[in-house]
């Protein structure tokens, strides 16, 4: 492993400890103010921090405390000051309203480093679906296949 990869790691472990306590400032410091955010959820694009700030905060309000965020199967691709990963979450924890799932999602995220320093430029974010009936497919576990 690189000291880049190394770097990368411990930056996506700290943004996932932001993400399960809700601490949106801290959440926000990993993004470059003008990331591009794909969602599962709509728009299809939030566009600079403003827009991201509020997807993430329309996120964290879904929940009565502190999400449950499972990371699996990080991918890392690093060359020079470019980075690419990819890795499935559980997501889960006591949501506000009736569903109370688990719920597993896709996530690909792009970084540049400069000065030294780590940001997320792009995150795209999707959740399964089944394409006989366009319906949300929500597996248990992670290699479970369709039916």
């Amino acid at each position: 492993m690189t000291n880049h990869e190394t770097e990368i790691r411990a930056f996506l472990a700290d943004r996932a400890i932001a993400q399960q306590t809700k601490d949106l400032d801290k959440l926000m410091s990993f993004y470059a103010p003008d990331a591009v955010y794909y969602d599962a959820v709509a728009p299809l694009r939030f566009t600079g921090e403003e827009e991201i700030r509020r997807n993430f905060q329309r996120w964290f309000d879904g929940y009565e405390g502190d999400i449950t965020l499972e990371t699996h199967d990080l991918t890392l691709a690093v060359g020079g000051d470019t980075a690419f990963a990819y890795m499935l979450h559980r997501d889960s924890g006591k949501r506000k309203g009736d569903f109370q799932g688990a719920v597993w999602v896709r996530e690909t995220t792009c970084l540049q480093r400069s000065e030294g320093a780590w940001a997320i430029t792009h995150e795209h974010v999707s959740i399964p679906i089944d394409p006989a009936t366009f319906m949300v497919w929500l597996p248990q576990e992670k290699d479970q296949p369709a039916a």
